[in-house]
């Protein structure tokens, strides 16, 4: 089964290119709906940190460490390395008694542009805090500090790393089909797109064990700080405000996005062969509004799908559209 299209992008009335994937929604009940191979394997990349978080709290560690919402939502998160970001990581290892050295998620420029504009214009570096992934690095951490672990938790052969890998394989209900290692250097577990639907519906829809509250608790600190998962102007950020905290959403690189609903009990997954962002962006967006979580006429749809592209002189030149056979409004 080949991936289909999901959205094109039209200019002087021709379709000038057009994004192909995979998409399946899941429910309490099994599969909703597919699009293309729901048996596709993929690296889920960071759509993936809410799993790779549940044995920090199903260990006990979270509440040892006394985290709360926004720390959790840190580690669900691809940040912006804005300074909230950045501050908010390091004022979490800083009270459990570690530094910005214990991490390793490596360095890279933070995407938010105050701070990159802050630290351009300066003599200052960016640091490990700025990456992207250091919330996550930091929940890897404080599991880490909880077990007594040895420094280097990110190695695939680390106890948390096999933690994750069973929690992995027991949301999605398959065996990993490869390991990746991701940019932030943790390792990365291979599933399908449909095992990855069915971890979201799993978290839309949590148990009331230990395992279904932590679900809930991962959740509800996302929707609660959409800030924190991502950033101003962030994709993430944009479409969870835009639901009103009723919808958790996370993209991952290379084009994967998957969304939380517990009101609707629904887990979405998609993937974009391209590795596009824009293609995942507008084709999570137009699954949102095909499922009555997200309205049609919010300007979110009209940021990441709906609305006209323009040129550098504001002049309308293009438009994006859902590909035939895929949703409808």
């Amino acid at each position: 089964m080949a991936a289909v299209d999901l959205i094109e992008f039209w200019r002087g009335g021709l379709r000038e290119s057009v994004h192909r994937g995979h998409a399946v929604v899941w429910d309490r009940g099994g599969m909703v709906a597919a699009w293309g191979n729901p048996g596709a394997v993929i690296f889920p990349r960071s759509s993936c940190k809410m799993i790779q978080a549940l044995p920090l709290l199903e260990s006990g560690a979270a509440d040892a460490a006394g985290l709360g919402p926004r720390q959790l939502a840190l580690a669900c998160a691809s940040h912006s390395g804005a300074r909230m970001h950045a501050e908010g990581v390091r004022d979490w290892l800083h009270g459990l008694g570690m530094a910005e050295g214990d991490l390793r998620c490596g360095t890279h420029m933070p995407w938010d542009a105050a701070e990159h504009r802050r630290l351009a214009c300066s003599d200052e570096a960016p640091c490990q805090f700025h990456n992207n992934c250091s919330g996550k690095h930091a929940g890897f951490l404080t599991w880490n500090r909880h077990h007594k672990g040895d420094a280097e938790y990110h190695l695939p052969e680390h106890p948390l790393q096999q933690a994750i890998r069973a929690a992995t394989e027991e949301v999605t209900g398959e065996n990993v089909a490869g390991i990746g290692i991701d940019g932030c250097s943790a390792p990365n577990f291979a599933v399908s797109i449909a095992g990855l639907a069915r971890a979201m519906a799993g978290f839309a829809s949590p148990a009331g064990d230990g395992r279904g509250r932590a679900m809930r608790r991962l959740t509800e600190a996302m929707v609660k700080h959409p800030e924190l998962v991502a950033g101003e102007g962030r994709a993430c950020t944009d479409l969870m405000r835009a639901m009103g905290g009723r919808v958790a959403v996370k993209t991952g690189a290379e084009a994967v996005f998957v969304a939380i609903a517990p009101e609707r009990g629904l887990g979405i997954a998609l993937k974009v062969t391209d590795g596009g962002t824009r293609g995942s962006e507008a084709a999570i967006t137009a699954l949102l509004v095909h499922h009555g979580l997200l309205e049609a006429n919010h300007p979110a749809v009209g940021k990441y799908l709906t609305g006209p592209i323009r040129n550098w002189r504001g002049t309308e030149v293009a438009e994006r559209r859902v590909a035939e056979g895929f949703v409808g409004f």
